[in-house]
């Protein structure tokens, strides 16, 4: 009876010593962080602001360009990365680059402007969420509309070297050039985002794998939306109209905005783990 006490004993010891580890764990660390970050409520938050005030902005900008002039739904589509079939459904959803341009006025402009500070602002409480820093003074509030700019700045270049085309023998280079520098680019852009709405409370060394993480996380939700959103778009369209593919595109944005955040907190526990990591490399050695 003594013995089998004991090993009952032992295995409930051992049962939470597991328990214990797996508590401390950086997976366990991960979940509890995300949570209390409230990661999926702010994923939707971003989706509806983006949707609402970053959309219309992008709609105006690619109706300016003059050298391509095929609108905000070619952007859209090439973000999506959906099929051709899924691509018409898109384009019919947005309006001729042409009239959106006219159909603009300077008010409607203005307010679009004011109103995607409050999406930049989103993203910047987001992070220090991450950071578990308190809130930026409001003097700071420039830093909105500067990351806004460079937002829209960063993906109108981006447009651009996607849409650019190369003859098909060099096609091979040509697609192996817009994925390095794609990735390069995203790399960079949410690198100085992070550190230009946390204000600099962050050091560049602390941010690098967070942004890394980012980027890696948007390519996965590319292939992901290449196999499910793609003939979710298709399906949806027959089913519900227009507002279906709206739903696809609304649900496309809310991984965005996962990605964006997710990535952060990846970012941050990657950065707390390297010096752990750091020591045990050398016993190991020894």
């Amino acid at each position: 009876m003594r013995e089998k006490s004991s090993g009952a004993e032992g295995d409930a010891s051992a049962w939470r010593r597991l328990y214990r580890g797996l508590g401390r764990s950086t997976a366990a660390r991960g979940w509890r962080r995300g949570s209390e970050l409230e990661l999926m409520h702010r994923s939707m938050g971003f989706a509806a602001l983006g949707f609402l005030t970053l959309v219309p902005l992008l709609i105006v900008v690619a109706a300016v360009d003059p050298a391509n002039g095929q609108g905000f739904a070619e952007w859209l589509s090439e973000g999506l990365g959906v099929s051709m079939g899924a691509q018409q459904e898109v384009k019919e959803l947005f309006s001729e680059p042409r009239k959106a341009l006219e159909a603009t006025t300077a008010y409607g402009l203005a307010a679009l402007c004011v109103f995607g500070l409050t999406f930049g602002s989103a993203v910047q409480t987001g992070y220090e969420k991450v950071w578990e820093l308190p809130s930026a003074r409001w003097h700071t509030m420039w830093r909105h509309a500067l990351w806004l700019a460079a937002l829209i700045g960063y993906l109108f270049v981006s447009a651009q070297i996607t849409q650019d085309r190369q003859p098909a023998g060099n096609a091979f280079v040509t697609s192996l050039w817009h994925f390095l520098s794609a990735a390069a680019s995203a790399v960079l852009f949410f690198w100085w985002s992070q550190r230009l709405l946390l204000v600099g409370r962050v050091g560049w060394a602390a941010l690098l794998p967070g942004a890394v993480a980012t980027v890696i996380g948007l390519i996965g939700l590319r292939v992901f939306s290449r196999l499910v959103f793609s003939p979710l778009i298709a399906s949806n369209a027959v089913t519900y109209g227009p507002f279906g593919t709206v739903l696809v595109v609304q649900s496309w944005l809310v991984g965005v905005g996962f990605v964006v955040f997710g990535g952060a907190l990846v970012g941050r526990l990657l950065h707390e783990e390297y010096p752990r990591v750091a020591q045990l490399l050398p016993r190991h050695r020894r």
